[in-house]
Parts: structure tokens; C-alpha cells; sequence
């Protein structure tokens, strides 16, 4: 389904890239750009009650963008992400996982990039800090953090894409196809003391929609201009 959607968003956005392409210029405007995110994010897992995440912090994006025209432009940079879901193991218990991911993407923007327009990309993540959390009848009773941990697989990757509004604000649709948890992860049990695989039948994908203000907005101090 998620394949399916951006797929049909590709392919809509085809008449904006041919058109752009005809007003690409050799030496492109460079400029830097940066935004925060508020992310509400879901997981795909099997057997489990998925609850929707809201993770307004700590979000941050730096692009550097490469406008070949007023309608064409091209974008990498680094960006800091909280990248997570909510699930139900049961009716009294929930649990609360999540990343902090480093990532570095590569996208396109077509439109008018100086009021509204679409971008979309890949972005490859690598998973720093991994923490989780687990509730009984809305109680905490158990939290851990652990950084670079062999849990969740280090290497994400990701495809997003999304539309600039006039305003300044945009909305955008992530989602990862790499697998949040490492299945093969071995840990010893508390009570047997016998290694297990806790995540050995968890499946699950991250999906998100973001909101962001201003994130190609150029800043004050443009490194080129054309």
C-alpha cells in the first residue's frame, strides 16, 4: 500500500520535472537552509495495537540546496531524527521504542521553489541511541536507553516525499523499508538466565507524516548565486 502511494506520487509529479528540466542551469543558486520537524509516526507490526506517536523534538534539518532554476533544484545535507512507535502487547501493557538517527539525504524539488512546490528523495539513517520503554496499566515500570545498540538494525534507509506550501511550511511522508528491530539480536533472559531472541517474530516498518516550517527557506548567507 505505502509502496503503492509513492509510487502514484511519483508518478504524478513526471510533468513537473519534464517542464523544470527545460530551465535547468549549469551553475546553480547554493544555499543552506535548516527547519525543525514534528513527527507523527506508526509502525507496522503484526499481532500488536499500533498507537500513533507524536515526537516533536528533537527534530533537526540542515539542507544544502542546488537551485539549477526557478522551478528545478536538487538537495543533500545532515539531518538529527526521532524515529519510533507505540504498540500494545496486551490490553495492560504498552511499549514505547525508539531511535535517534543521523541521516544524510538526497532529493529533488520541482515547482515554484519559491512558493510551492514537491520534493522527494532517499535519505540513509544510522541509528545512534536506541531507548525503550515499557508501561503496566499506565504505569512506567521499566525504561532503558542504549547507544549504538546491536537492537534495531544501525542502517536505515528511507524514502520521503512531500509538498512546499506558500507559507513557508511543508508536509511530507517518510517511510523506512529496512526493519526497525535486528531480529537476530541475542540477549540472556533475567529469570532463566538462556539466551533468547526478543525480536526473532517482530516485524516492523517505521512510516511517518511530518510538518516542518520553512526548511527551504534560504538563509541570510548563501554559499553561491546565479
Amino acid at each position: 500500500m505505502k509502496k503503492t502511494l509513492l509510487l502514484l506520487i511519483f508518478l504524478v509529479q513526471i510533468p513537473f520535472i519534464l517542464q523544470a528540466q527545460k530551465e535547468v542551469s549549469i551553475f546553480p543558486k547554493t544555499y543552506w537552509s535548516s527547519g525543525g520537524e514534528w513527527i507523527f509516526s506508526g509502525g507496522t507490526v503484526q499481532d500488536y495495537n499500533n498507537v500513533l506517536r507524536w515526537a516533536p523534538v528533537f527534530n533537526f534539518q540542515n539542507f544544502l540546496n542546488f537551485d539549477q532554476s526557478p522551478n528545478f533544484g536538487w538537495f543533500t545535507g545532515a539531518n538529527l531524527r526521532n524515529v519510533g512507535f507505540i504498540f500494545d502487547e496486551s490490553p495492560s501493557v504498552r511499549k514505547k521504542v525508539r531511535t535517534y538517527n543521523v541521516g544524510v539525504p538526497l532529493g529533488i524539488k520541482f515547482g515554484n521553489l519559491n512558493s510551492q512546490f514537491f520534493f522527494a528523495g532517499y535519505e540513509l539513517e544510522w541509528a545512534v541511541n536506541y531507548r525503550e520503554r515499557t508501561f503496566v496499566d499506565e504505569r512506567r515500570v521499566e525504561r532503558f536507553n542504549v547507544w549504538f545498540s546491536d537492537r534495531v538494525n544501525r542502517w536505515q534507509s528511507s524514502f520521503f516525499a512531500g509538498m512546499n506550501l506558500p507559507g513557508g511550511g511543508n508536509i511530507k511522508i517518510k517511510y523506512y523499508p529496512t526493519e526497525f528491530f535486528n531480529r537476530s539480536f541475542t540477549a540472556t533472559d533475567g529469570d532463566t538466565g538462556a539466551l533468547i531472541r526478543p525480536y526473532e517474530n517482530f516485524r516492523a516498518n517505521v512510516f511517518y507524516v511530518s510538518l516542518s516550517f520553512d526548511l527551504f527557506r534560504e538563509g541570510k548567507i548563501a554559499v553561491g548565486d546565479n
